[in-house]
């Protein structure tokens, strides 16, 4: 089954050609598209993806969700893939993927694992591989047979923050979701400017916010204010 691949960005310049090589380079000639999706880089991100091989494209609204969106409503093939800018897919993406396919799943993610050796983090990766749904999160990839994105109505247009937990939420209340057991490579660059267990502390707290449906704004206002990280 051919894949679009939808990556949104903001300012991936370091990172957006590795990505787009490595998902080229183990595509089993599978890959239709990889469509990059920016909104307001300031680094030429949009360039480089351009220069790499993707098509580029400039989101009319800010934020993940809604970029993705975007980025689907120009894809062309049955299945969409949905990679965050500064990740790495596995070298058998694609044979994993068509697999869970054909074992009927429409939905599923990877596992993930961090760029950085620091001890501590491999905690975080040790539980994606459970069936959670505070395990899971953007970073680990998303693959979505078209039909039932379409059905979902895609990611939610409202949604600044939690829009992938949100999907799967959707999703599972109907379909099977599938948890490959094979790790996406993600950046640690959070952790490079705040403490660990201060990260986890933040991301339990707008955790319970969602599951107690506080509203977007204040999830996201909460999120960057208590953490020194990019504003995204």
């Amino acid at each position: 089954m051919e894949v679009s691949i939808i990556i949104p960005v903001l300012n991936e310049a370091e990172n957006i050609q590795r990505l787009i090589n490595r998902l080229f380079s183990h595509s089993q000639n599978l890959v239709k598209e990889i469509i990059v999706v920016d909104h307001a880089s300031t680094d030429g991100t949009l360039d480089l993806a351009k220069a790499a091989g993707a098509i580029p494209l400039l989101s009319p609204q800010k934020g993940r969700g809604p970029q993705m969106n975007y980025g689907a409503q120009h894809a062309s093939a049955p299945l969409l893939y949905f990679v965050h800018g500064d990740t790495l897919p596995p070298e058998c993406y694609m044979q994993e993927i068509q697999k869970a396919i054909r074992e009927g799943f429409p939905i599923g993610c990877f596992r993930f694992k961090f760029d950085s050796p620091r001890p501590l983090l491999a905690i975080n990766s040790y539980f994606t591989r459970f069936d959670r749904l505070w395990c899971r999160g953007g970073d680990q990839s998303l693959f979505v047979k078209r039909t039932l994105f379409d059905q979902l109505n895609g990611f939610r247009d409202d949604f600044i923050i939690m829009e992938d937990y949100d999907i799967i939420v959707r999703a599972r209340q109907n379909h099977p979701f599938k948890i490959i057991q094979k790790d996406v490579l993600i950046s640690a660059r959070k952790f490079d400017t705040n403490p660990y267990l201060w990260v986890q502390i933040c991301n339990l707290i707008v955790f319970t916010m969602y599951r107690r449906g506080y509203s977007q704004e204040q999830m996201y206002n909460t999120y960057n204010n208590l953490l020194n990280y990019r504003n995204e």
